[in-house]
Order: structure tokens, then sequence, then C-alpha cells
């Protein structure tokens, strides 16, 4: 067992799902934000990935909300397996749905050849969310760790993905700012794909892990 989770073993079950409400509300905050803010910046350069990563945060809204959802029915033990079980297929769904609407418009994008103008918002949000995402997550897993929740451990790996996603828009949007590389925009959202499929299948399947030493 880890120093972290050692480090929680005094903290009641009450006080870790609370702390796990106010993750969730965090990730409902920032996530409104940020996802107004890329699909606007998006739509007005052009950028399907940034437009993409926009409707992922958004879709990290709905999964945040579903953990809401969860962790109120915690106190109830005859309701929380059965909450628990729905909010996985949830979020696996929220993945799925985004995992169709990055390819169809990535593919698109490629087929007509549209060129994304620069944007320097969408550079920024997603520098700022690269930071702010690994730190959201280490959070949420060492809750659903203490809580047993496999849909929390799900949703954390929700915003694991929005940290990949981060990564792979800024990587796409720089090389289009710096070299013109229209390419790099879609096929960066295009790269996102299959880590999406990935978690859409393990959540409809219920198939999320809790314990530390498989889940890093």
């Amino acid at each position: 067992m880890s120093q972290e989770v050692i480090g929680l073993e005094g903290t009641s079950r009450a006080d870790m799902v609370r702390r796990g409400r106010h993750l969730e509300y965090f990730t409902i905050g920032y996530n409104s934000l940020e996802g107004l803010i890329a699909i606007v910046a998006g739509f007005i350069a052009g950028s399907i990935a940034l437009v993409s990563f926009g409707f992922d945060s958004l879709i990290e809204v709905t999964s945040g909300a579903v953990l809401l959802w969860r962790l109120h029915a915690d106190v109830d033990e005859g309701r929380r397996e059965r909450v628990e079980a729905v909010s996985l297929r949830i979020v696996g769904i929220c993945f799925v749905v985004l995992a169709v609407y990055v390819s169809y418009d990535s593919i698109t994008s490629l087929l007509k050849r549209e060129a994304p103008e620069e944007s320097l918002i969408g550079i920024g949000l997603a520098a700022v969310s690269l930071v702010i995402m690994p730190l959201l997550v280490r959070a949420k897993r060492k809750v659903a760790r203490r809580i047993n929740s496999g849909a929390l451990m799900a949703d954390s790996k929700q915003t694991e993905l929005c940290t990949y996603l981060s990564g792979i828009l800024l990587v796409g949007l720089v090389l289009n700012a710096l070299f013109g590389w229209w390419w790099a925009d879609p096929v960066a959202a295009l790269i996102m794909v299959p880590i999406i499929v990935k978690e859409g299948i393990e959540g409809l399947r219920g198939e999320t892990c809790c314990e530390e030493e498989q889940c890093h």
C-alpha cells in the first residue's frame, strides 16, 4: 500500500465522499469554462482538434454530474452498488459518443483539406489544462481507492484522458501555428480516438479497477 493511501486511513468514509463531491464540483466548473472557451475558439479558428477538445470538456461535465449523483447516493448502502454500475455505463457512453464525433469531424477535415487558423487562445488553454488535469487525476484516485468506487476511478480516467488530449492538442496547434501544418490538427484529433474508445469499452463493461497496484 502506498504512502498516499496510508495517509488517508484516518479519514472517515463520509469525509472522503465529501472530498470527492468537492472534486466533482471543481471538475464541472472548470470543464464548463474550458469547454466554452475551446468550442468558441475552435469554431473561430476552424480547428477540429480544439472543438473536439471542447466537446470532451462538456462530456467530462456530464461525467462529473453523474459522479455527483453516485457520491450523493453513497450514504445508502442498498443503492450504492446499483448507482455505481449505472454511473460506470453512463461514463462509458460519454466516451463512445466523443469517439464518434472526433472520428467523423477529423476524417471530414482531412478529406476537405480544411486548414485551421492559428489559435493562441487554444494554445494557452491546452497548456493550462496540461498542468491542472494531472493534479485533479491524482486527487480523484485517492478518493476512489479509499471508498472503493470504480465509477470514480473511471471518472479519473476521463480526467486523465483530458490530460492526454491537452498534450496532443497543444502539439497540433503549435505545429500549425509555427509551420502551417494544417493536417496536424485533424491528425492530432484522430490520435485521441483509440484512447477514447478503449476507456469507453471498459466503462460499458464495468471493467474499472480501484486497486492501487493496478491504477497509477
